[in-house]
């Protein structure tokens, strides 16, 4: 096991990160000798986001931080104290007494497709201790699995084959939204972030050029101080703006703006194996492109390949298509064959509804800067995720509600995915009883769905998966959950299993959540034992 002490890498993460309600449950707990009641919780959500019908789960590793650093320090005894003062002594002394030494945490490994009621934590232990840790646990879920979902929606419609980058610091939601943002968009399948932070903290590949300030900070008069750039061999050219002038006046391109090609020279001689140019500041296509066409010849006469342009207004297919047509024009005319293959990135407010605009119009876009509208998860801010006690001392326990949807499943349970005969992808999640054996390949499986009686299907089985495995037991981390680029790895690999009904962005079919006839049996029996019967 892993016994290193991992703190969460969010150092606001603490005991008090959490509800004024809790600690005043934890002190009714604990007044009523409760509180070393062994229970059982689930963490789960009620309904898919963004209108899909799928999530990615994200935000394990944290939790696993959490419960394994978990521990009062004194100054957070003395505060509580100060805020309930009616509280006595001693519950302040067992405050500082516990920590997780004797709870247990299931989970499903981050990174996995889930849907709704599937428990994605399984907390066992003394109730005041679980009850303690219920805010934090949603907090380190909700806002991160939101935003790998969110990932992953726009992965799925931009396509594999392009390169997603999340451009969205500047706009979220405070520095703590930002770095779980970029953390989990890479988690949901981007390629990368403009984040340096979450770079150097999570090891993401960062991404970035310039903006129009650096090339709007140059005028036509402007004189480089150090005009020189070294050639792909080593060798010292001495003024490259006079050979950009030069290589202008070649290609007859002397009408474009004058002060954004001394930008582009000036940033290029920095970065000569890595020119991508920012061409919308002026004009795209009678300007900012032919100044790039200009900068691209002249490092490529340098031995350099220059990288490509990034557009952040406008009509971004139309302008895309144009550029494209630009490159092959000079690419052919200078006879030089990739500047056909020139990358265009594209920024400017994208969102999923962007991507399928421009998918059913075409374009040639090969990436793109993806910032607002993801990190803030515009369209659905968030999950919803919940906290329910099911089982106290070995009891079954039910919620009701008039609302079904809110009507928890009773008792410590077990989730299995399985596969039956009809294709390759999962066809339903089962929920069972924690002491039913684990479904076996060749069974034939009567799944239910837990509130409809006549909602029900028979699955042969042909490949069983258990979702819930022990993560974290008394004390000791028993997995490694610190792997990011394997949480990503996972979660591209289980959408690509999915079927593509139930991925679609549009009307997606949704996945089959079941349970089992004893679970069933059990959920419905304890609602009759819990339902006190009316008088009319």
């Amino acid at each position: 096991f892993y016994s290193a002490m991992q703190a969460t890498t969010n150092n606001l993460v603490s005991p008090l990160l959490t509800d004024l309600y809790q600690i005043t449950m934890a002190y009714s707990y604990f007044k009523n000798n409760k509180h070393n009641q062994t229970a059982v919780f689930d963490l789960f959500f009620r309904k898919n986001p963004f209108g899909g019908e799928y999530v990615v789960f994200a935000g394990l590793d944290e939790c696993v931080r959490h419960v394994q650093s978990f521990k009062f320090s004194d100054d957070e005894i003395e505060y509580l104290r100060k805020t309930l003062p009616t509280c006595s002594d001693d519950f302040f002394e067992y405050l500082r007494s516990i920590n997780c030494d004797n709870v247990k945490l299931y989970a499903i490994p981050e990174g996995s497709v889930v849907f709704p009621r599937i428990p994605l934590l399984r907390l066992e232990g003394p109730i005041g201790i679980l009850q303690l840790i219920e805010t934090t646990l949603l907090n380190l879920v909700n806002f991160p699995s939101l935003v790998a979902t969110n990932a992953a929606r726009h992965r799925s419609v931009a396509g594999k084959d392009k390169q997603l980058i999340e451009f969205g610091l500047r706009r979220a939601q405070g520095p703590d939204g930002a770095m779980s943002a970029s953390r989990n968009a890479y988690l949901g399948g981007f390629d990368g972030t403009s984040d340096v932070l979450a770079g150097k903290l999570f090891g993401i590949p960062v991404f970035g050029t310039h903006a129009h300030a650096f090339v709007s900070s140059f005028t036509e008069e402007e004189i480089l101080s150090d005009p020189s750039i070294i050639d792909a061999e080593g060798k010292k050219l001495d003024d490259f703006w006079a050979f950009v002038c030069e290589t202008r006046k070649e290609l007859n391109l002397e009408a474009t703006n004058t002060s954004e090609l001394i930008a582009f020279a000036a940033f290029s001689r920095s970065f000569p194996t890595n020119a991508l140019l920012l061409v919308d500041t002026y004009d795209t296509l009678s300007s900012g492109v032919l100044n790039f066409i200009v900068i691209a010849y002249a490092l490529h006469k340098l031995g350099y390949k220059a990288k490509g342009i990034r557009l952040d207004s406008g009509d971004l297919a139309y302008l895309s298509k144009s550029a494209r047509g630009i490159f092959l024009k000079y690419g052919k005319q200078l006879n030089i064959d990739y500047f056909k293959e020139f990358t265009i990135v594209a920024s400017n407010d994208i969102n999923v509804g962007t991507l399928e605009s421009l998918n059913q119009q075409g374009h040639s876009i090969d990436s793109f800067g993806i910032g607002t509208n993801l990190v803030t998860c515009q369209q659905q801010p968030a999950l919803g995720c919940v906290y329910k006690l099911v089982e106290i001392e070995g009891t079954p326990r039910i919620k009701l509600s008039q609302e079904i949807s809110k009507v928890t499943l009773p008792g410590k349970k077990n989730a299995y995915r399985l596969w039956g005969t009809t294709n390759q992808s999962p066809c339903v999640d089962l929920l069972t009883c924690d002491d039913e054996p684990i479904p076996k390949v060749g069974e034939k499986i009567l799944c239910r769905n837990p509130f409809a009686e006549h909602k029900r299907v028979y699955v042969s089985v042909t490949k069983v998966e258990p979702l819930l495995q022990l993560f974290f037991d008394c004390g000791k981390v028993l997995m490694d959950t610190t792997d990011l680029s394997k949480a990503r790895d996972r979660a591209i690999s289980q959408i690509a299993e999915q079927r593509p009904d139930h991925l679609r962005i549009l009307n997606p079919t949704p996945y089959k959540v079941s349970v089992s006839e004893k679970l069933y049996d059990r959920l419905h029996n304890l609602w009759l034992e819990s339902s006190p019967v009316t008088e009319l």
